[in-house]
């Protein structure tokens, strides 16, 4: 097999790991929004078992755990995404295994050595983190963390994707254009920067059952800024011990942070639409017109999505949808800054 025919092997691979990350973080959604995070109370089996028990086994389980009966259902929710998880690992480390086996002799520029050891310490943790997930009782703030750590998953195998492939968008882009299109790279930062800080206030709101602190807009219980407790609501130091399913905070905490993600949906809107608009404008005919089209395509989708959060009380598909939602914005964005990073004052640069 050629160096050329391994790049194209793994480049398959971390495509299929991509679609099945989202089918991962669509699944952790689900089991969150179903109130199924504990229905399994231990880790890494269920009840002490590799399977949901059923029939006799039942009566032994809420022996065995007396504050958490058994509940099939919300377990195979909790099980089904388990599994789908250690399976993702799995292929994670075929690809490493082969990434680091078929690396081409010498230091061959682009190859991501370094990356697939990183991702592969990373799964090792978000593996942990969902094992603390159930141990600590849905702690809001280790539920953040796994929600933020299934995205970076999902965005290292993304960049694995385009570093295998050697993705080129540069056809059509001469010195000119390329100086105005990178130009860009700032705001895309910036850009970054708001949408990783809108993803964690979208997290918390979810990890706090803050999502329907306001069922109205643009109101929120009939005001334009009811009573708010920030303090309490940002306690990024919630005691560890207490079970945290349906959240702890009080309706004026649970309003802060509510708030603070529809502000953040007015800041992300403005600035990543802006971005968009800039690419579409300084890179028409190019990759990178058409990025800019998809971000806005994206970006538009999880405002309709968000929105319908509000008008339809959180209905659970949509508010999957509305997670997935932000994962595809943010690999958006990822190739966005990544293509226009490669980017030097004469196009394409391999630095």
């Amino acid at each position: 097999m050629t160096d050329t025919q391994r790049a194209n092997t793994l480049t398959k691979l971390a495509v299929i790991a991509v679609f099945f990350a989202l089918i991962v973080i669509g699944k952790g959604a689900y089991t969150r929004l179903a109130d199924a995070g504990l229905g399994c109370p231990d880790w890494p089996g269920c009840y002490g078992h590799l399977t949901v028990p059923s029939g006799d086994k039942v009566v032994a389980a809420e022996l065995a755990f007396p504050d958490a009966p058994v509940e099939s259902y919300k377990a195979w929710v909790e099980m089904i995404h388990r599994y789908l998880a250690t399976a993702l690992g799995l292929l994670i480390i075929v690809i490493t295994v082969l990434g680091l086996k078929w690396a081409p002799a010498g230091k061959s520029s682009g190859w991501p050595r370094k990356h697939l050891i990183f991702l592969l310490l990373f799964v090792c943790l978000q593996g942990a983190f969902g094992a603390w997930t159930v141990t600590l009782k849905l702690w809001p703030k280790i539920v953040t963390l796994h929600l933020l750590g299934g995205f970076t998953v999902l965005t290292l195998l993304s960049l694995a994707a385009i570093r295998f492939s050697r993705w080129r968008p540069d056809a059509g882009v001469d010195g000119d254009r390329a100086h105005g299109l990178r130009a860009l790279l700032p705001m895309g930062w910036v850009a970054m920067a708001v949408l990783c800080t809108q993803i964690f206030l979208g997290g918390w709101t979810s990890t706090n059952y803050a999502a329907l602190a306001c069922p109205d807009l643009p109101t929120c219980q009939g005001e334009m800024w009811p009573e708010t407790d920030f303090q309490s609501g940002f306690n990024l130091l919630q005691e560890i011990g207490p079970n945290y399913l349906g959240g702890k905070l009080d309706n004026a905490s649970r309003i802060a942070i509510h708030q603070s993600h529809r502000i953040g949906a007015i800041v992300a809107t403005l600035v990543i639409s802006g971005l968009a608009l800039a690419l579409i404008r300084r890179g028409r005919g190019t990759v990178y017109g058409r990025l800019g089209q998809l971000m806005l395509v994206a970006l538009s989708v999880q405002i309709a999505l968000g929105l319908s959060n509000i008008w339809f009380q959180l209905p659970i598909a949509v508010a999957t949808a509305h997670n997935l939602g932000a994962a595809i914005l943010l690999q958006v964005l990822v190739f966005t800054l990544y293509a226009l990073r490669k980017l030097g004052p004469n196009g394409w640069s391999e630095l």
